[in-house]
């Protein structure tokens, strides 16, 4: 089967994960992805924690699996960027290339000759591509900014994720932002090719980790936008409904529910449980009642979720056709049976190393080879095959080489 994007060529010069994830994922769509680092390499190579598993090699125990997620599939070149031949070796690299994308601010990519105008000039079908963590103007756009900084906090997200208006702002765990905007650059980047190809003309288009939290709150903001009223913090024992919930189970585990509109759910769910006398209680009567009484409601499901474990409730909840859902530890869902009928985690084959479970993106084709297409590269493994596909001769090679300009594996 063919790829998408096998007939595509992208440059990248990012780093960490947010923008490096966007190219993953064309790779896995079959584009041949040149990944441009610095002589030292991307910061995020060798950051990853090692394995805990006693089964596999010392090697698959310290192989960076993090830095792999987001740089599979991709050919590694290396570069001194802030020198003049380096730059200069960039641009002559995106004659040739459908997609420029990077994580540089306004400011870097002027100095490096990388914005916009510069590359149009050198490649007019060229789609450019800014991932940043505020955007490229305003009074802000100058901000550096990470998935904790830009997508979490200053978008409200984590505020309106506390547990009432006391509580902890919570830690998101890595990279869940910059993954989220990856796929918001892979959608801008999938569009502007499509108008390249249509009108012969490039497009530079942008992302950033701030712009993408917020479309990701949008349900909220719609309203928020509107009337700049605060977003209710709401704890667990004062949510509106009953049946839209989340309850602890007697191992310890969770479940949570989502049962609209809550009268229709009502009946079944204490049905379940064991607790039919609650249907005519006065305190739980109706939505009403329910709401006012909360807390109490709360405290009496909590007793009887107690009684059972997370999967035993599972089965019983799957009989009685409720909504619902097992709140699963990171350690669980790899081994979850529907998450291996997706092919959530696929495999990948390292020509040294062996295979080794990876993440797949979270799209499927039918009758296209989109899938990892292969580990993440050393540093500057493909500098001498770049270089030779991009008509540079073996005396230019060597003499890069020698002034410190690139760098092999």
């Amino acid at each position: 089967m063919a790829a998408p994007l096998d007939d595509v060529v992208v440059l990248e010069i990012d780093n960490w994960m947010a923008a490096p994830s966007a190219a993953a994922v064309l790779a896995d769509m079959g584009a041949t992805v040149i990944k441009i680092e610095p002589l030292t390499g991307d910061p995020m190579r060798d950051m990853g924690r090692p394995v805990k598993n006693p089964d596999l090699s010392e090697e698959l125990k310290n192989y960076d699996f993090q830095f792999d997620v987001d740089n599979r599939g991709k050919q590694s070149i290396a570069v001194a960027l802030d020198q003049p031949e380096g730059a200069d070796l960039v641009r002559k690299l995106v004659a040739k290339a459908d997609i420029f994308m990077c994580n540089l601010l306004t400011a870097r990519q002027q100095k490096f000759g990388l914005e916009p105008e510069t590359l149009f000039k050198i490649n007019p079908k060229l789609v450019h591509a800014t991932l940043t963590g505020y955007g490229t103007s305003g009074p802000d756009a100058w901000r550096p900014g990470y998935d904790v900084t830009a997508f979490f906090g200053r978008s409200g997200l984590y505020d309106a994720s506390r547990e009432g208006d006391d509580g902890v702002v919570p830690m998101a765990r890595p990279a869940q932002g910059d993954h989220t905007t990856g796929l918001a650059m892979v959608g801008a980047i999938l569009g502007a090719l499509r108008m390249a190809e249509k009108t012969g003309q490039g497009q530079a288009v942008e992302t950033s980790l701030y712009e993408t939290a917020v479309w990701t709150q949008a349900t909220d903001y719609s309203v928020t936008a509107m009337d700049h009223a605060p977003v209710r913090r709401r704890p667990r024992h004062q949510m509106l409904a009953i049946c839209a919930n989340r309850f602890p189970c007697g191992d310890g585990k969770w479940v949570v529910f989502n049962m609209m509109p809550d009268a229709a759910y009502w009946p079944r769910l204490v049905k379940c449980l064991g607790c039919e006398e609650l249907i005519d209680d006065p305190r739980f009567v109706d939505p009403s009642a329910r709401y006012k009484n909360m807390g109490e409601l709360i405290d009496l499901i909590d007793n009887a979720l107690a009684a059972k474990s997370r999967d035993e409730w599972g089965k019983i909840f799957d009989d009685a056709g409720l909504i619902w859902g097992p709140v699963m530890g990171l350690h669980e869902v790899p081994q979850d049976q529907h998450a291996q009928e997706l092919g959530m985690f696929p495999t990948i084959s390292h020509p040294q190393l062996g295979d080794y479970t990876t993440v797949n993106i979270p799209m499927r084709f039918s009758t296209a080879d989109v899938k990892p297409q292969g580990p993440s590269p050393l540093l500057g493994e493909h500098t001498q095959q770049v270089l030779e596909n991009a008509g540079f001769s073996a005396e230019e090679i060597t003499e890069l080489r020698s002034q410190g300009i690139v760098n092999d594996a």
